[in-house]
C-alpha cells in the first residue's frame, strides 16, 4: 500500500482529518516509518498539521465548527461564538469558542483560534448535532451557549454579559441549564437577567 492510496481512501470516504494510527494501520508501517512520512509530507505541502497527531490534507475545504470538536475532545461549540451562529448577538464572532470537561486550552490551526474553557461535567449537555459540508459538529443550543458564558464571566469575576436579544432565550429552559451548575449566584443572576 503507498500513500496515494490512503490519500485516495479518506477523500472517497469523505474522512477530513486522520491521526499517524489510521497511517499505520491503512499502510501497515511502523511507527517510527509514519512518523518520517508524515514529516515529509508535511514539508512537502502536502499534509498540514492542526496540532501534534492530528492532520488534514492540503487544500481540504473543512468546517472549522467540526475541526473545532476533533481538536479538543470532549467539546461542543459554546459561548460567544454560538451566540453568534444562533443569532442572539449580532456580532460576528471570528474565535471559535468552546466548552470542555478537560483542562482550558486554545489552539491556532488553519489560520484560526480555537479556544475551550473548562465546566462542570454535570453540566456539560445541552448541545445539538449540526451539519456543516456533509460533516457533523456539536454545538450548544441558545440557551446553553447564554448560560455557559455567564457561568465563565462569573467565575473569572466578570460583569455579567448584557448585549444580547432576550427575545432569543427561552428563560425556563436558560433556569433549566443554570440549575446544572448547583451554583446559587448563577441562578439568580439568570433569573435577574431574563425575567
Amino acid at each position: 500500500m503507498k500513500w496515494l492510496d490512503f490519500e485516495l481512501s479518506i477523500r472517497q470516504k469523505n474522512i477530513k482529518l486522520f491521526t499517524p494510527m489510521d497511517v499505520q494501520r491503512f499502510l501497515d508501517r511502523s511507527k517510527i516509518a509514519v512518523r518520517f512520512l508524515l514529516y515529509r509530507l508535511k514539508k512537502k505541502g502536502s499534509i498540514v498539521c492542526l496540532k501534534r497527531g492530528l492532520y488534514t490534507l492540503a487544500g481540504e475545504q473543512i468546517s472549522d465548527l467540526y475541526v473545532a470538536n476533533k481538536l479538543y475532545a470532549p467539546s461542543y461549540i459554546s459561548l460567544e461564538f454560538a451566540l453568534s451562529y444562533h443569532g442572539v448577538i449580532p456580532e460576528v464572532v471570528y474565535e471559535i469558542t468552546s466548552v470542555t470537561t478537560k483542562t482550558t486550552r486554545n489552539f491556532e490551526a488553519l489560520g484560526k483560534i480555537f479556544s475551550y474553557r473548562k465546566i462542570k461535567k454535570n453540566a456539560y449537555t445541552g448541545y445539538e448535532i449540526q451539519k456543516e459540508r456533509g460533516v457533523s459538529f456539536n454545538i450548544a443550543d441558545a440557551e446553553k451557549a447564554f448560560v455557559d458564558l455567564q457561568y465563565l464571566r462569573l467565575i473569572r469575576h466578570q460583569p455579567p454579559f448584557s448585549r444580547f436579544n432576550k427575545d432569543k432565550i427561552n428563560s425556563s429552559k436558560a433556569m433549566r441549564y443554570a440549575i446544572l451548575f448547583s451554583n446559587a449566584r448563577l441562578s439568580n443572576l439568570i433569573k435577574n437577567t431574563l425575567i
